[in-house]
């Protein structure tokens, strides 16, 4: 395969040839969105002009209309005045009124005092039960008397509809006799007189000084592009309006004309582009297959810190890197070309290596990568982890494998000698658990030296009196030895925990290690008032462990319950040790009755140098954690729902 280092610029003029095309289809845009932009700004004040004008014919017709209606009381008043048969008049002529006007509910003559003289069609207005006779008196009856002239009441709601009222004083010569009261629904109102084609084009409501909606008609739905109007509905005035709402209307033909043309204008313009194509496809084609091939150099040369090498499909390598070569000791010439075994490949590792190999010409080369031992050309050998990818070229095609090489040598060795003092860290950490435990002890070897003493005198007492019998001195001497393997056993148990050695798997018995534990542990916890609870079942299933891992992690969990119960009451001083069995695996639960863990603490308790004591170094959970998890188990807290915190962890029955 071969390479140029010289870089690749496209041409001035191949890019002049599709920047200008660009620059014309932007500014075609720009120009339709600037067209699109005015024409709906005119058509939107055209609308509104209309609006305008059509709410104003609107609030004339129903002035005229309310205007007509006062005009035509006012004459019933005057000829009621002077009439022989003032009751059978007014009956023929508010029936006429009705009958004419829909909008009229209700038509009544009053007496001068107020009370109905004659009323259509029924002697109960709508006015009854919505507001007190005696205020409607007050307000419009007498505000008609003293004026003079007819009055138009407030809107007052009734039987579900908005209605206001016209008082027309009637005179006879300069004195009031009564008053004709025409009650107007403002619904009936609307809908009387608003044409059919208003409907169709607004959505017309009555509002008042408040805003709210007494009447409406239209068969439109308002929407948040709405345009809309409002004019003063006087009469009845007292701060009602007249508003008009108008949707948006379609577009109209000029419009869909100079669209369509830009359109057009716009496919003309890309149809040139896709001719320029044309003109421009073998040229592109060309760089296209250099800039792949200058591409598949630069990713490999840059990836200076990791050795990169491509195989074909036989596995025949096709490129190194210079950072493989320096990897491998090689030069790219001795590499390129090679077919398996390879020249870096481990003699000792042959076959494993070869079935790798294979797996990766099969497609099956795992996605986390594998690790291998290659060995340099000077002989020696280091760890290498590979990724192996399938390799693309332009047109799609699956030529061969690349790999990334990662020399992990060091990395090995680092993790190795984190191992190592971990485990130093382990025994450390034992002997500072022996250490604050060496009171308990004391404690534990004072009782069986005290009793060696007593029989060793016991039996020097005997020799020195002559009176004894050997009897005696068997029964003394073997209680003297059984305290002195009581005493080796606790020596040898603490020599067996604190000495250093390398973690060993082997079958115990978990009951053991945890009488061992609490041990270890009980003399601590009587000085502090806690009683232990051992709750063990019955049965002895081979653990595979190491006793004494499992016994430091014990010891940790029970100190750490007993130091977080040194506030509580000493009635609530229990500390319970439990184990049962699950399925594969046994699980241990150190239950104390403390104060408990809060939920902020919980997230960084088993970071490392993370511990809520004021001289904790923070290692001791960590370190448990650790321990747990070399056995395959788990280590977690909880809640004790009676108060405190359960500290759980599980083993694995049989190997791990």
């Amino acid at each position: 395969m071969r390479f140029d280092d010289t870089p690749l610029k496209p041409p001035v003029w191949s890019s002049w040839y599709l920047t200008m095309p660009k620059l014309a289809v932007g500014l075609l845009v720009a120009l339709l969105i600037a067209l699109l932009w005015l024409l709906q700004d005119n058509e939107k004040e055209e609308q509104r002009a209309t609006l305008i004008a059509d709410v104003l014919w609107l609030e004339q017709s129903i002035r005229f209309h309310l205007d007509s209606n006062r005009e035509q009381l006012q004459q019933l008043a005057l000829d009621l005045a002077v009439s022989g048969e003032a009751d059978k008049l007014f009956e023929t002529r508010a029936r006429h009124l009705m009958r004419t006007n829909p909008e009229l509910a209700h038509v009544a003559w009053l007496e001068r005092n107020g009370v109905t003289r004659h009323a259509l069609p029924g002697p109960i207005s709508p006015r009854q039960g919505a507001t007190p006779a005696r205020e409607r008196e007050e307000d419009h009856f007498d505000l008609a008397r003293k004026l003079g002239k007819p009055v138009f009441s407030r809107v007052f709601p009734a039987q579900r509809e908005s209605f206001f009222e016209l008082y027309v004083p009637v005179y006879s010569g300069n004195e009031l006799v009564g008053m004709l009261v025409a009650t107007h629904s403002l619904g009936g109102l609307i809908g009387h007189l608003v044409p059919w084609w208003f409907t169709e084009k607004y959505q017309l409501q009555v509002v008042d000084d408040e805003g709210a909606v007494l009447a409406s008609k239209s068969k439109l739905e308002a929407d948040s592009t709405s345009l809309s109007h409002q004019v003063v509905l006087d009469p009845p005035g007292y701060g009602l309006a007249l508003r008009a709402v108008a949707n948006r209307v379609a577009t109209s033909t000029v419009r869909n004309l100079i669209i369509t043309l830009i359109i057009f204008l716009a496919g003309a313009v890309f149809w040139s582009l896709w001719v320029m194509r044309g003109l421009m496809r073998h040229r592109l084609t060309a760089e296209q297959a250099l800039r792949t091939e200058h591409a598949f150099r630069k990713a490999m040369e840059d990836s200076l810190t990791v050795g990169m090498r491509a195989r074909d499909r036989s596995g025949r390598i096709t490129y190194v890197n210079p950072a493989f070569c320096e990897m491998t000791g090689f030069a790219a010439n001795e590499l390129i070309g090679a077919l398996p075994p390879y020249p870096y490949w481990n003699p000792e590792d042959l076959e494993r290596t070869q079935e790798l190999h294979d797996k990766v010409l099969d497609g099956l080369a795992p996605r986390e990568g594998f690790e291998l031992r290659f060995r340099r050309r000077n002989g020696e050998c280091f760890e290498a982890l590979v990724y192996e990818a399938p390799l693309i070229d332009a047109d799609g095609h699956h030529t061969g494998w690349m790999g990334s090489v990662l020399d992990i040598t060091e990395r090995k060795r680092a993790e190795e000698l984190s191992r190592q003092q971990e485990e130093k860290l382990q025994a450390t950490s034992r002997l500072v658990t022996m250490g604050e435990l060496a009171s308990t002890l004391a404690h534990e070897l004072n009782q069986p030296l005290a009793a060696i003493s007593s029989y060793n005198t016991g039996c020097l007492n005997k020799l020195s009196s002559g009176n004894y019998t050997v009897e005696e001195l068997r029964g003394a001497l073997e209680k003297l030895g059984i305290q002195a393997q009581r005493a080796g056993k606790i020596i040898r148990r603490v020599h067996d925990f604190v000495r250093k050695s390398e973690p060993k798997l082997a079958e115990c018995d978990l009951a053991e290690v945890i009488d061992d534990a609490i041990g270890f542990i009980e003399h601590f916890a009587q000085k502090r008032q806690v009683h232990i609870e051992r709750e063990l079942p019955g049965w002895r299933y081979p653990l595979q462990a190491d006793s004494v891992m499992v016994e430091q992690v014990l010891l940790n969990l029970m100190r750490n319950s007993i130091e977080a119960m040194g506030e509580a009451p000493p009635d609530r001083r229990r500390l319970a040790v439990r184990a049962r069995q699950l399925d594969g695996e046994i699980e241990v639960r150190v239950i104390d009755n403390g104060t408990g863990i809060a939920e902020a603490v919980k997230e960084r308790l088993f970071t490392p140098f993370f511990s809520t004591k004021p001289d904790g170094m923070g290692m001791g959970l960590n370190i448990c954690r650790s321990i747990i998890e070399f056995h395959k188990g788990r280590l977690w807290i909880e809640d004790n729902p009676e108060g405190g915190t359960i500290f759980a962890f599980t083993l694995p029955l049989g190997s791990p």
